[in-house]
């Protein structure tokens, strides 16, 4: 059959925009607080017909990994926070554990690394002074039984390990546990080449700060970004914000950017499908919104942060599953991708190209609140178990994804306007569109009438992640972008 000369074409741009762009992975954390989930075999077959190829556990459930050997599912074990304290003072309970719960199941089972306890800081703060020496045990485990170059040791934190997040410039670790903790744990893994595991929910930071904090800020959206006036930078999403504000803490312990070669592997992160009333912007489409555009981002290798732009930053989405069990807020017991029963509570796709080209991207929430859109407690629409994608009717607009950079901009723009065809005299000076000049107006507006030309059909607004759609009408100076041509 033959290949069309714009097939070819697009082909060669999306080669273009990925050379070189080392992405990161998305995987998801497989909780199981809940009675009615799926049996571990199934879930595995639920994982490969999705494209979900890393997973992360709260436990090591022999029943999990028995069925997750020979998927080609890579996994992260934990050793619960209530065994910390043996594995600290004890070598040869690491080591024992080490042998009943990794080598057991290992190579099979391709298990990738072993999360000692999870928000230890937080959630068991008794044992937090026996959190490295944990570490260092299960790790020197894994060096007895030749598994340490395979298998890397890291431990989750919550945000709440800052005296201080914002601006991002300002982070930095509570004085209890810069030098007695993190200090130290810095230095393990720095030595044994892991990762720093933190979990990080802009939910809960806009949850709290809805009249100050911009839900498109949140959620990935084009907006008017926040300027960190210490340090000149730019900040489009929250979550980037949340990472700096990690990154400056970790730099401010090591001195002369000591760590600056230890990588941030996002271990949690999401947004709830539902809430209670207080809990503002929980609802499906802010959730497909927030997971679909971060899952895009990383895979098309734009999860950079300010602070460090050229990072590829490993995420697991929280949660695989909604789980019935869990307690506390609403919210709680609704952060699942997928129902119990295998539907999808929306739309995401967990790789690139997947059955709805464009991913998340394509997401807004159908509710309108006081920053632009969705702070309320929305549900799935009825009739698919979920919310519907952006090729359905309606005002849609395809715009310029800032945090892809000028150089992906500029490549997306130029391929628009010449061989895919865009009318970009709009944008030429003296035009109607001229102004703002900027690259972002530029190639919002050459993306906008390609995607219009095209009849919005799904996949004509990806640009290799350097656009996405939107279906508020978006703002550059009196320049008004039509949802038709």
């Amino acid at each position: 059959m033959a290949v069309s000369r714009g097939l070819l074409l697009a082909a060669a741009l999306s080669l273009l925009f990925l050379a070189g762009a080392d992405a990161g992975t998305v995987g998801v954390n497989w909780g199981r607080v809940a009675n009615d989930l799926p049996s571990p075999a199934a879930v595995v077959q639920l994982l490969k017909q999705h494209g979900i190829s890393q997973v992360k556990l709260y436990d090591t459930e022999p029943t999990v990994l028995r069925a997750l050997a020979n998927s080609g599912v890579k996994v992260v074990v934990a050793l619960p926070n209530e065994q910390v304290a043996a594995a600290a003072k004890r070598p040869s309970y690491a080591l024992a554990w080490v042998r009943r719960n990794v080598a057991a199941y290992y190579p099979a089972t391709q298990i990738q690394a072993v999360a000692v306890g999870n928000e230890v800081f937080a959630t068991a703060p008794n044992v937090t002074a026996q959190l490295v020496p944990a570490m260092a045990n299960i790790h020197a485990a894994l060096v007895r039984l030749s598994m340490d170059r395979a298998v890397k040791v890291s431990s989750p934190i919550a945000l709440t390990a800052l005296a201080a997040s914002y601006p991002p410039s300002a982070g930095v670790f509570k004085e209890e546990l810069a030098q007695p903790v993190m200090k130290p744990m810095l230095d393990f893994l720095a030595s044994t080449g892991s990762y720093l595991m933190v979990n990080a929910y802009p939910f809960f930071a806009y949850a709290d700060n809805a009249g100050v904090v911009s839900l498109d800020y949140a959620l990935f959206r084009p907006n008017a970004g926040e300027l960190d006036s210490a340090s000149g930078l730019k900040y489009y999403s929250l979550l980037d914000a949340q990472l700096d504000a990690v990154f400056a803490a970790v730099g401010k312990l090591g001195g002369s950017g000591n760590y600056g070669g230890v990588r941030v592997v996002v271990s949690e992160t999401g947004w709830p499908s539902k809430g209670d009333a207080k809990e503002a912007g929980a609802g499906a489409g802010n959730a497909a919104a927030y997971n679909g555009n971060l899952v895009r981002r990383v895979l098309s290798g734009n999860a950079g942060t300010p602070r460090r732009p050229d990072a590829d930053v490993d995420v697991y989405l929280f949660a695989l599953f909604n789980e019935n069990q869990k307690p506390g807020p609403t919210s709680e017991r609704n952060y699942g991708v997928f129902y119990p029963d295998q539907r999808q509570v929306y739309d995401v796709q967990f790789v690139l190209g997947g059955r709805a080209v464009g991913g998340g991207l394509g997401w807004q929430d159908n509710g309108a609140g006081p920053n632009g859109g969705g702070g309320g407690n929305n549900a799935a629409p009825s009739g698919g178990g979920g919310v519907k994608a952006m090729a359905s009717p309606g005002p849609a607009w395809c715009v310029a994804n800032a945090m892809a950079g000028e150089g992906r901009l500029k490549a997306a723009l130029d391929y628009a306007c010449g061989p895919g065809g865009a009318d970009c005299r709009g944008i030429q000076p003296g035009a109607a569109c001229f102004e703002p000049d900027t690259m972002v107006s530029h190639a919002s507006y050459a993306f906008n009438d390609y995607y219009q030309r095209k009849g919005r059909s799904m996949g004509t607004c990806d640009f290799a992640g350097a656009a996405y759609v939107v279906n508020q009408a978006p703002k550059m100076g009196k320049c008004e972008l039509p949802s038709t041509v």
